[in-house]
C-alpha cells in the first residue's frame, strides 16, 4: 500500500466536491435499497460528514498510531446506527466504484489494490473495535430530558437523565438523536463532569438550518426523550501533568471546558486556571453568572471574559476575580495572546472552528508546545 499515492488519488477526487459523497451513496442505495432507511431523508449533512471522514482517514494513513485510535472509535460510534459486519463489504464496493469513477485515466490497478488494502485495514480495525465494545456497552443510552433553561433565544442548557451510567471522561462529546429527527445524529459536549446521579447537562445553540439543534433549543420539554451514542472525543484532560491550565472557550464550546474545570476542582490541590471565555457580544456570554460563582469560590480561577463585537467597556468585575477593569475587548485569540505568556500551561481550546485555529497559531507563536494544546478531533470529523 504506497501512502503518498493514496494520498494524491483521494486529493485528485475531493476536488470533485459534494459530488463525490452523492455518487458514492447514490451506488450504495442502488445496490442495497435495504440500507436506505439507516439513512436520514435529507442527505447533505451526511455527505460533508463522509468526505471529512474520508480526507480525515486519508492524511492519517501513514501515521497508523493516530490513524488506528480514529478508526477504533468510528467503530464503536458507529454501533448506534445499526451497522454489523455484513455492511462493510457494500460500502467497501461503493467506495470503489466512486473513485473509479472520479480518478478517470488515472485509476490503474496498483492503484485499485491500494485502495482495497486500505479499506480492508479500514474495516478490519472498525469490525474488531465494534464487536469488542459490544461486550461491554449498548449501541445507544436512552434519556430523558429532566430540565431545560433557555438562557437566550438561540441557546438552551439541557439536562438528561440517562437510562444507565453514561460512562465518558469530561471534554467528551456524545451524538444526540430526538424522535422528531430520526437518524440525524449531531454531537454535543457534556458540561459537567459525571456526577453521582449520572444526570448530564448539554449546551446547545441553534444552528441556521440545523435539523437537531432547533428542536433542543426552542422545542424541547422536560419530559421529553433522546437517544445518545458513545462518548467520543479527545479533548480530556491531562491528569498526568503538573503545569497550569489554561482553558479557550467560544460561545457554547465552553461545555467541555466546564466540564474539565469541574474535573480539576476535585484534586485535593489544584492548579492555577485561567478560563477565557468569548462571544461577539455581552449577550453571547449566556453562562457568565455561573463562571462568576465559579470564580468567586475557587481562588486557583481566573475567569476572563471577552466579546469580540463590542467598542468600550462595561465591567463585569465586581463579578469575576480576573483582576482587570471590566470585560475584554477584541478577537479571543488576540485577548488571550495579551494576558500571557503561557508557556508553561497546558491549554485546551473549543469554539467556532476559526477562532480554535487563530488561538492555536496565537499560543504556538508565544512558545506552547502544540502537543500541549488539545482540541477535538474525533467529533470534528464526524460533525
Amino acid at each position: 500500500m504506497d501512502a503518498q499515492r493514496l494520498k494524491a488519488s483521494f486529493a485528485q477526487v475531493a476536488e470533485k466536491g459534494d459530488a463525490v459523497a452523492l455518487f458514492f451513496y447514490s451506488d450504495l442505495f442502488v445496490r442495497n435499497p435495504h440500507l436506505r432507511d439507516m439513512f436520514p431523508i435529507g442527505m447533505s449533512g451526511q455527505r460533508d460528514k463522509l468526505l471529512r471522514a474520508l480526507g480525515h482517514i486519508v492524511s492519517q494513513v501513514d501515521d497508523l498510531s493516530n490513524l488506528v485510535p480514529f478508526l477504533q472509535q468510528l467503530g464503536r460510534d458507529h454501533r448506534r446506527f445499526g451497522i454489523v459486519a455484513e455492511h462493510y463489504p457494500h460500502v467497501g464496493a461503493s467506495l470503489l466504484a466512486t473513485l473509479r469513477h472520479f480518478s478517470g485515466t488515472a485509476w490503474t490497478d496498483d492503484l485499485e489494490s491500494d485502495w482495497t488494502a486500505a479499506y480492508t485495514l479500514v474495516a478490519k480495525v472498525m469490525l474488531e473495535a465494534a464487536d469488542e465494545n459490544a461486550l461491554t456497552s449498548p449501541a445507544w443510552w436512552n434519556g430523558q430530558v429532566v430540565a431545560v433553561e433557555r438562557r437566550r433565544f438561540d441557546i438552551s442548557v439541557l439536562r438528561i437523565q440517562p437510562d444507565r451510567p453514561l460512562p465518558y471522561a469530561p471534554g467528551q462529546s456524545v451524538a444526540l438523536e430526538v424522535p422528531s429527527r430520526l437518524r440525524h445524529w449531531r454531537y454535543y459536549s457534556m458540561a459537567n463532569a459525571p456526577r453521582p446521579d449520572h444526570t448530564v447537562d448539554f449546551h446547545v445553540r441553534l444552528v441556521d438550518g440545523g435539523p437537531v439543534s432547533p428542536v433542543l433549543v426552542r422545542g424541547t420539554q422536560a419530559g421529553d426523550r433522546v437517544r445518545m451514542g458513545a462518548p467520543i472525543g479527545t479533548l480530556t484532560l491531562d491528569e498526568s501533568s503538573p503545569r497550569d491550565v489554561l482553558l479557550v472557550a467560544g460561545s457554547t464550546g465552553l461545555a467541555p471546558l466546564k466540564a474539565i474545570l469541574e474535573q480539576v476542582s476535585r484534586r485535593a490541590v489544584p492548579p492555577r486556571v485561567h478560563l477565557f471565555f468569548g462571544a461577539r457580544s455581552r449577550d453571547g456570554l449566556y453562562d457568565l453568572e455561573d463562571l462568576a460563582k465559579l470564580a468567586d469560590g475557587f481562588p486557583w480561577l481566573t475567569v476572563v471574559p471577552a466579546v469580540s463585537d463590542e467598542p468600550g467597556g462595561h465591567g463585569f468585575s465586581s463579578l469575576l476575580q480576573s483582576g482587570d477593569d471590566g470585560i475584554e475587548h477584541g478577537n479571543l485569540s488576540d485577548v488571550v495572546a495579551r494576558r500571557g505568556p503561557w508557556d508553561g500551561h497546558d491549554a485546551y481550546v473549543c469554539g467556532p472552528a476559526v477562532m480554535v485555529g487563530h488561538t492555536v497559531e496565537q499560543l504556538t507563536r508565544l512558545g506552547v508546545p502544540r502537543d500541549r494544546i488539545r482540541l477535538e478531533t474525533f467529533a470534528d470529523a464526524q460533525r
